[in-house]
């Protein structure tokens, strides 16, 4: 055990000098501890922490989970379709890296993990495309509308008026142009508060950064066609940082997408707020991002608002 006692008046000034020199060491044992533990977090809570495998995982930060943070409520553009797919692999025959997102959704104000409430994510493939929208191409928004809960059924035809696919992810709700529904779907938090999907990473269209759709609803009751009730309190979006868009930029499909891409520092939308405005924690073989990327974050939000974006 390392002597940590104080030198006193009463011993003689060698014994006070040897004390004092193992205290010095002492405290500055604990400060290269500290450096460690705190060079650990560096690794795990930055945004692009490279992992030390294929599957290795980031560590949530210390303050990820803090609950006076409250995720922004950022616009769900116009390619929402209200849930017809309860699933938490939403890929299907999408190319690309691929991702597992875990969400953690809680009571901004009491801290408390959010059981039961329902979460879309919805986004484009790699080559900036959205289902359901096809026609649209790559490009013309980002991707979201509606606002209500979801059903479990497909509705066909979003409310709204159709007014062609606006810039920079505005707008109104946009009619679908076909029945496809890959890389969107709808999973319920476990007593944790968390929720996890697979799909692939993100492509990129003009006028918008790389990022995914998300909503969370709540009070509503899960039955056997879906979910039913409830009301929206969260929309959002999640946000890539430039260094993991650039690396899988370089990877096929995307090194064939030729769309002038946006960064998030350009983006229009992004609150530029870090995690709180819903930039990802991500961990990843920054030699190999191709083998997958595993995202996290938590959001915090207000259950008893409605705020549909």
């Amino acid at each position: 055990m390392t002597d940590t006692h104080t030198p006193t008046d009463a011993q003689s000034p060698e014994e006070r000098r040897r004390l004092a020199r193992r205290t010095v060491l002492a405290a500055s044992s604990v400060a290269v501890t500290a450096v460690g533990v705190g060079s650990a977090f560096a690794a795990t809570d930055g945004t692009t922490a490279p992992a030390t495998g294929a599957g290795a995982e980031a560590s949530p930060s210390a303050s990820e989970g803090a609950c006076y943070t409250l995720t922004s409520e950022l616009v769900e553009g116009p390619y929402y379709i209200d849930a017809d797919k309860l699933r938490q692999d939403v890929t299907e025959d999408q190319e690309g890296i691929p991702l597992h997102l875990t969400l953690k959704v809680i009571d901004a104000e009491t801290c408390r993990p959010l059981r039961n409430a329902a979460v879309d994510i919805w986004h484009c493939n790699a080559s900036g495309v959205y289902s359901g929208y096809q026609a649209v191409g790559s490009g013309g928004g980002g991707g979201g509308g509606g606002g209500t809960p979801p059903t479990g059924a497909p509705t066909g035809a979003p409310t709204g008026t159709p007014t062609g696919p606006p810039p920079g992810g505005g707008g109104g709700h946009q009619e679908p142009t076909d029945d496809t529904r890959y890389l969107r779907g709808t999973w319920h938090t476990d007593r944790h508060g968390q929720v996890a999907f697979r799909t692939v990473f993100p492509g990129w269209y003009q006028g918008r950064c790389v990022h995914i759709h998300v909503k969370v609803h709540v009070d509503g009751e899960w039955t056997d066609a879906g979910y039913e009730g409830g009301h929206t309190c969260h929309t959002g979006q999640l946000f890539f940082d430039e260094k993991s868009v650039l690396l899988s930029a370089a990877v096929e499909p995307y090194a064939s997408n030729t769309t002038t891409r946006t960064t998030l520092d350009e983006d229009s939308i992004y609150p530029d707020n870090g995690h709180a405005g819903g930039l990802l924690h991500l961990s990843y073989h920054r030699h190999h991002i191709a083998r997958g990327v595993r995202a996290h974050l938590t959001l915090g939000v207000e259950p008893d608002e409605t705020s549909n974006g």
